[in-house]
This record gives C-alpha cells, sequence and structure tokens, in this order.
C-alpha cells in the first residue's frame, strides 16, 4: 500500500540523463499532490482540477470513518472539485501541509505515499476546528510532461477538534 524502498532513485548515479529524467519526474509527482493541497487552501478550481485525470478517484472513506462518518467514494474529477470547494466555500477556511514523501515509477504509472497535516476552520467561528494527519496513498499518470492524480486514498493517524462540524 504505501512506498516503502530503501532509497530514492532508481536511476544508475553514472548515467546523468537518466537521473535528471527521474528527477524531473520525481518533482512533477510532487507537484500534482501540492496542487492538490494548495487548490484547496486558495479554493483555486482551475488549480485543484489541474491535479487529476478526469476520471480520478478519491476516497476519504478511511479517514472519516475514524470520527464515525460516512461519505462516497467521489469518481471524476469534476466531481472531486465541485463536492470540496462546494463543501468549502464561504464556510471552511484550509491549510494543508505535504512531508515525508516516498515515490516509486514505472513507466508512466507512478506511486507515492505522504503524511499530509490538514487544519480546516470554521470561517465564522474559526473555534470550530479539526486538526488531521493523513497518510495518503497515491496512484498517478504521466500527463506529457506532468503528473496527475488517478487515485487517491486519504486514511487517518489522529485529528484534534471536531472534524465533524467541518465536514457533517
Amino acid at each position: 500500500m504505501y512506498v516503502t524502498g530503501e532509497s530514492a532513485l532508481t536511476a544508475p548515479s553514472t548515467d546523468t540523463a537518466a537521473v535528471v529524467a527521474e528527477l524531473r519526474d520525481r518533482t512533477e509527482i510532487t507537484d500534482a499532490l501540492y496542487r492538490f493541497g494548495l487548490g484547496q487552501d486558495l479554493k483555486d478550481k482551475e488549480l485543484l482540477a489541474s491535479a487529476f485525470v478526469a476520471d480520478a478517484e478519491l476516497d476519504f472513506r478511511p479517514a472519516v470513518a475514524k470520527w464515525g462518518a460516512r461519505l462516497p467514494l467521489m469518481t471524476g474529477r469534476d466531481t472531486i472539485v465541485t463536492t470540496i470547494l462546494g463543501m468549502f466555500a464561504g464556510r471552511v477556511d484550509t491549510t494543508h501541509q505535504v512531508t515525508n514523501l516516498r515515490i516509486t515509477i514505472d513507466g508512466d504509472t507512478a506511486r507515492l505515499t505522504a503524511l499530509v497535516e490538514a487544519q480546516h476552520l470554521l470561517t465564522a467561528d474559526p473555534t470550530q476546528h479539526a486538526l488531521l494527519k493523513n497518510p495518503y496513498d497515491v496512484e498517478l499518470v504521466r500527463d506529457r510532461d506532468r503528473w496527475v492524480i488517478r487515485r487517491l486514498v486519504i486514511d487517518n493517524i489522529w485529528f484534534v477538534g471536531e472534524p465533524t462540524a467541518i465536514f457533517g
């Protein structure tokens, strides 16, 4: 499920072109996850949408189950963007911090593991909040010179606050 390899790069250190190509891929893979987080934080529809393939899946069910909620699997880039931004618009302010990235690349597909800390505050009452520490399991595909998310599964390790106030 999670990327746990013993080293970051797979290209031979003697092959400069292969190392540069792999570093570029790793940067673009990382950027897909950054676009997902920052798109939410800025409430930027185009930036958020740019993180996903058209038929992407976002599975937040493992995380919400930790606080007893239920949420359907989100399928399709437009559904994901509309659902997330619709849930937060004018109501919730968010910040996402991404760390502990691990990546494995296999041709035009990749897998990424990350820890994401997500802070959610009700705009009208910032004392109502939810701070979440979530492991992400991400499947990506190459889209020309960039990478996009095909499937994103979000679990939860711990939370503080009231997620139900944020997510319903």
